[in-house]
């Protein structure tokens, strides 16, 4: 690039085009609205000289003459009165925009993308958004349904603002904040007449000759199950294996086997099976809220975390 603001190629010279400052478009504007440079800098409490040489360098930016004297004022020349009019448009659209990211900043709107699993929707997600309708009614809420073995990934990634898991607290993904909402036991689905179903709390060891009816697919929820066995002294033989809760209990009730279903799973009961606490150990998932670290302190966020540990103590 020369002195003179071109660029110099092998066979021809391209004059560079400069974008209009918006802030000098606002200055005409104002010296066109008063009629003088001096009411205009009495506005916007600048010095004539600089409300001067602000006009004069949109001037040369536009390449043509935007004002011409009359008398002791200045009247817009047919480029001024274009750019004035432009002027006008993009200050109210300034103006739309700061008072949208001033609403965006307080949570008064805004959109939160959130996963959760099946069985923290009912008794975690569906109070805890009732409540967060209610403190940021403008917030559009994006929910979808995600696998709890592993939705972090969406979290790290941006493509969701919160993520219902569960996760050992000691293991927290970088860029992410863990926020540990309830501790979720597992209890021994049994059918109704079976051997231990007098008994009001199961050792984890009486179940381990019994056929298994699998609840959990690979993944987190899984682990803390196989964990407990292998702590208790054994593997579970599992002879069948179902997609949800609710089939699986039909499954014990069948007389398949037995099975282990934590307590949040077990919002409809099968009338053909006993639920019966477990110790030595007992099976525990942790359920956590997953958010980005920089995401904290988003008022809606906030307040959607606040309104999950509400919901879990209740």
């Amino acid at each position: 690039m020369d002195p003179t603001g071109q660029v110099k190629g092998s066979s021809e010279t391209v004059k560079l085009s400069y974008m209009i400052d918006v802030r000098r478009m606002q200055v005409l504007r104002a010296v066109v609205a008063t009629g003088s440079v001096t009411a205009a800098a009495a506005d916007l409490g600048y010095t004539p000289s600089a409300v001067s040489q602000q006009v004069a360098a949109l001037e040369k930016e536009a390449g043509i003459a935007l004002l011409e004297r009359v008398g002791r004022g200045v009247r817009p020349t047919a480029a001024g009165r274009l750019l004035t009019e432009h002027a006008a448009i993009i200050g109210q659209q300034l103006a739309e925009a700061e008072t949208a990211l001033a609403d965006l900043r307080a949570g008064r709107t805004g959109r939160l993308a959130i996963g959760y699993f099946a069985t923290a929707g009912a008794t975690l997600m569906a109070p805890a958004l009732a409540r967060l309708r209610q403190a940021y009614p403008g917030v559009r809420v994006d929910l979808r349904m995600t696998d709890p073995a592993d939705p972090l990934p969406a979290v790290t990634q941006g493509r969701i603002d919160l993520a219902i898991v569960v996760r050992s607290p000691d293991r927290p993904p970088e860029g992410v904040h863990l926020v540990h909402l309830l501790d979720d036991p597992y209890r021994a689905a049994l059918p109704k007449g079976h051997r231990l179903a007098s008994k009001r709390v199961v050792d984890l060891i009486d179940l381990a000759d019994e056929p298994w009816v699998g609840s959990e697919c690979p993944g987190p929820c899984l682990d803390v199950i196989l964990d407990g066995c292998a702590a208790a002294g054994f593997q579970p033989n599992v002879v069948a294996r179902s997609e949800d809760y609710a089939t699986a209990q039909g499954f014990v009730a069948a007389g398949l086997g037995v099975s282990l279903i934590p307590e949040l799973g077990l919002t409809n009961r099968h009338p053909g099976v006993v639920m019966r606490k477990i110790r030595n150990p007992e099976p525990v998932r942790a359920i956590q809220a997953a958010v980005r670290q920089t995401s904290l302190g988003q008022p809606a966020l906030d307040g959607l975390l606040a309104a999950l540990r509400h919901a879990a103590t209740d």
